[in-house]
């Protein structure tokens, strides 16, 4: 499942007048900011809150996050980052079991409502498919009204579909599962609010580690479902596994209403110009025009922000119109919706070793471990790259090209992996072998997720969030629809040696993709000059400058 980020991407943003300002005398800022879109990484231009003072009335002060750095994220201690980087860490892992975890509920959905398979599969697609357009839809109010209450809403609503799905079994209603699942997708944020709080909080030079890290939890959530579902399987009611999901959602809802402040610079800065006001007017009795850049909006502007509808639909447009988002987000797509069609299909092929539920889900762990050893080896792969960077500011290859350099290693493991895992599920071969077929491939889903999300940011720069959404968008999406599919394709292939077929047809499909990155790699420039996205970046940078706070390590 993927993670995206929210990221405003429209130059201009109102900022508010005094005491029952009108919409004429508002003042208009520019907006250069640094947090995030939805289904995108953190794209961070100097500060993506900033307002400039309004040239018809120099007796209004918008604060800036230049004019009080020590109020916004970016100057908490790097300890604190971290400790709030973690529970969202956790927050992010809960989603994704959600998705997850449902499979193992179908058996007993089966037997419950003597439904068929693909009936109750449709539980885990449907979430999935609406996962995917929930994180779009979630993501511009985070920007509006604060990162902390838009996910504390997310969690409780999500938490709150569990209830008609694990009540079915008293309602004696099929359809309340399907609907339970269907809203509980939809109201999931995910990534597009999570990856937000990395760029509220990480600098663009301070980035990636932290990136890597929220990425690790998204892909990592995905298989800790089908992990410990095996044990749910085995010995408990299928409600169980929705329990599970509802007792871990409420307490990392818990933990984070309690341990994680607000970080949307916006918000942070509205307070702060309340406090300062409050604070004159108690000392002096002195009214003074100090405002945050959205203190007075309407509540129209709120529930209807400018362009939202066109905001809304660029990461579609972006998908469907440039070569590059649509190829990596294609590739990506495809390599996450592969782990949910492995959690549908990897049952019948450890079956063939007598595998049990119990061991059919531990056969998860050697992909759990790609995961991390992915991430432990995308970390001098980090540094390398800016070194590159430093060393070369004014070449193109080196400021773009050259985050795809490591996914020219990693991606053709995908099909690799897949070729391993197709021709080694066979009873006359040990069980270790197809999963070391896995192991590659989760190391190959991990780098093509954050090696195309660093690209595509630095490629279409305040566009980012749209792009890195079309990326999201797919993941979730493709994630879904596999899952669907995954049943009746293998029963296609219901003749000897037919799972050694249809997963090599699959590592046909990836060999594809994977030489499309090779493509992206060499023609890259080329495709960025016939942008008119990365062009308009271009022009927008020219003169523009970056503030770079500095770390710090105490609290």
């Amino acid at each position: 499942m993927s993670i995206t980020q929210a990221q405003p991407e429209e130059p201009p943003a109102q900022a508010s007048q005094p005491s029952s300002p009108t919409q004429e005398n508002r003042t208009t800022t520019l907006s250069t900011q640094s947090s995030t879109s939805q289904n995108s990484v953190p794209k961070l231009a100097t500060s993506h809150d900033e307002a400039a003072l309004a040239p018809g009335n120099r007796n209004i002060k918008i604060l800036t996050e230049s004019d009080c750095p020590d109020v916004v994220a970016f100057s908490w201690s790097k300890s604190k980052k971290w400790r709030t980087l973690t529970i969202i860490f956790l927050v992010q892992i809960s989603m994704n079991l959600n998705a997850s975890l449902y499979a193992n509920a179908q058996s007993g959905i089966i037997k419950e409502f003597h439904v068929s398979a693909m009936a109750a599969v449709t539980g885990a697609a449907v979430f999935l498919v609406m996962y995917a357009f929930g994180c779009e839809l979630w993501a511009p109010w985070s920007e509006e009204f604060g990162r902390k209450l838009v996910l504390q809403s997310s969690l409780f609503l999500v938490n709150a579909m569990c209830l008609p799905v694990v009540l079915a079994k008293r309602t004696r209603s099929f359809i309340a599962i399907i609907i339970g699942r269907a809203f509980g997708g939809l109201f999931s944020a995910g990534g597009s609010v999570t990856l937000g709080v990395v760029a509220d909080m990480f600098q663009v030079v301070h980035q990636e580690e932290p990136l890597a890290y929220i990425v690790l939890s998204s892909v990592g959530g995905s298989i800790i479902g089908p992990i410990i579902g095996g044990f749910v399987e085995e010995g408990l009611d299928w409600t169980w596994a929705i329990w599970i999901q509802l007792i871990v959602g409420g307490f990392v809802q818990l933990l984070h209403l309690l341990f994680v402040p607000e970080t949307r610079s916006s918000v942070l800065l509205d307070r702060h110009a309340k406090k300062l006001r409050k604070s004159k007017f108690n000392e002096t009795g002195e009214k003074i025009n100090v405002f945050g850049p959205t203190e007075t909006m309407t509540w129209r502007e709120y529930l209807v922000p400018k362009e939202l509808w066109s905001l809304w639909m660029r990461p579609f447009r972006m998908f469907a119109t440039e070569p590059i988002v649509s190829i990596l987000s294609t590739l990506s797509g495809f390599s996450d919706a592969l782990i949910f069609m492995q959690i549908q299909s990897l049952g019948r092929v450890f079956k063939l070793w007598d595998f049990s539920t119990i061991q059919i889900g531990l056969a998860f762990i050697p992909i759990g471990l790609a995961y991390i050893l992915g991430y432990l080896l995308f970390m001098p792969v980090i540094g390398r790259n800016r070194r590159l960077r430093a060393r070369f500011p004014g070449k193109e290859h080196a400021q773009y090209e050259s985050r795809l350099w490591w996914l020219l290693y990693t991606a053709p493991l995908l099909p690799i992996g897949l070729l391993i895992f197709a021709w080694t599920s066979t009873p006359q071969v040990h069980w270790i072998a197809p999963m070391i077929g896995c192991l590659l491939i989760g190391i190959a889903n991990y780098t093509i997720y954050m090696t195309t999300i660093d690209y595509m940011v630095a490629s279409y720069g305040p566009y980012s969030a749209s792009a890195t959404g079309g990326n999201g968008f797919a993941r979730d999406f493709l994630a879904g629809c596999l899952t669907w599919a995954a049943g009746p394709y293998y029963d296609a292939f219901s003749f000897p040696y037919g799972l050694q077929v249809a997963n090599t047809i699959l590592a046909g499909i990836s060999l594809v993709l994977v030489a499309a990155t090779f493509l992206i790699y060499i023609k890259g420039p080329s495709m960025r000059k016939r942008s008119a996205f990365a062009q308009s970046l271009k022009e927008s940078l020219t003169g523009s400058t970056e503030t770079i706070l500095p770390e710090t390590t105490t609290l």
